[in-house]
């Protein structure tokens, strides 16, 4: 497998089929909501998110931040610890995959910053022309990682 590739937004189908296709792994929430509703010891889900995530969530936010935000950051920061790399869209459409919330978001860009990974960021495609230029910017992306 090649590279590990953390999708933004989190969710997105499209983003986590067009990195798979190159032979990289896609670094999705969903891979995390699996590991917890697929746990043994879950008693009903889908209440599969529990109170020490907020707490989990305190590794990468201060403790005034919004308990919703803690618990998707601890979530979404173990990928993103994970990550050898990352696909950024701008601006998404709400049908395009759940971006959560703005301060999750700002929080999310400031850890990967952090990483010193290469991101690509590329902003939502508003017609047939510039949804196939951002799919030539990813493709382009993920041939650069090697590995393919």
């Amino acid at each position: 497998m090649g590279k590990k590739v953390y999708i933004h937004p989190p969710n997105s189908l499209i983003l986590f089929d067009l990195v798979k296709r190159f032979g990289h792994e896609p670094l999705t929430i969903s891979k995390q909501i699996g590991v917890l509703v697929n746990k043994p010891d879950l008693d009903s889900p889908p209440i599969n998110v529990t109170p020490e995530y907020p707490r989990k969530g305190l590794r990468y936010v201060a403790i005034e931040v919004p308990s919703g935000v803690r618990g998707r950051l601890a979530l979404l920061g173990p990928l993103i610890e994970e990550a050898e790399a990352a696909i950024v869209v701008d601006d998404p459409d709400v049908s395009f995959g759940c971006s959560c919330c703005h301060r999750t978001n700002e929080t999310v860009f400031f850890l990967l910053k952090q990483r010193r990974i290469p991101v690509l960021h590329v902003s939502y495609p508003e017609d047939e022309k510039s949804a196939e230029e951002m799919v030539a910017k990813i493709t382009s992306f993920l041939k650069s990682l090697g590995d393919c």
